[in-house]
């Protein structure tokens, strides 16, 4: 294995060169995502708080970088739940003092979603290190390794939308 967990480059061949490229492939996508399932999982129990949680306030907070207002409607829609589950996650994340409800600034029927302070920094100090050091291997790519490693990943997540029943 390389520094950065791969097997080295000799070692994946075409079927004819002895290992299969595509299965050497999958496997390290396999590999990859139950290292991402068990750093998110960690991350929640060092956060106390669930999957869903944890999706929300990610989108909150990405949000809020760039000036976005986000309604009940709004996680709903990204996070694919019920009005009701919404409300249910709103009222945790209220009373855990992740988020607050505020009136929206031009309609006064509705409320955005914010995210405090404090959920920043505690976001920033469960994930930072880990989004830190995955930066840093997505930064020594080529400009060449990035578009394979893009068109890759973007054709993988068609297919497994495609898959769906």
């Amino acid at each position: 294995m390389d520094s950065h967990g791969a097997p080295p480059s000799g070692n994946v061949h075409g079927r004819e060169g002895g290992v299969d490229a595509a299965a050497a492939v999958l496997q390290a996508l396999r590999e990859y995502a139950t290292s991402e399932a068990a750093t998110r999982r960690s991350s929640r129990d060092s956060m106390g708080m669930g999957e869903t949680d944890l999706l929300a306030l990610r989108y909150l907070l990405r949000a809020e970088a760039i000036g976005e207002r986000v309604g009940p409607k709004d996680l709903s829609r990204v996070l694919g739940i019920t009005t009701a589950s919404t409300t249910s996650l709103i009222d945790r994340l209220v009373a855990s003092g992740n988020v607050r409800r505020e009136p929206h600034p031009t309609d006064r029927r509705s409320l955005v979603i914010v995210p405090t302070i404090a959920t920043d920094s505690d976001v920033r100090a469960a994930l930072g290190q880990m989004h830190r050091r995955m930066m840093d291997v997505a930064e020594s790519m080529s400009a060449d390794e990035a578009r394979v490693v893009i068109s890759f990943l973007h054709r993988m997540g068609s297919a497994m939308r495609d898959h769906r029943p």
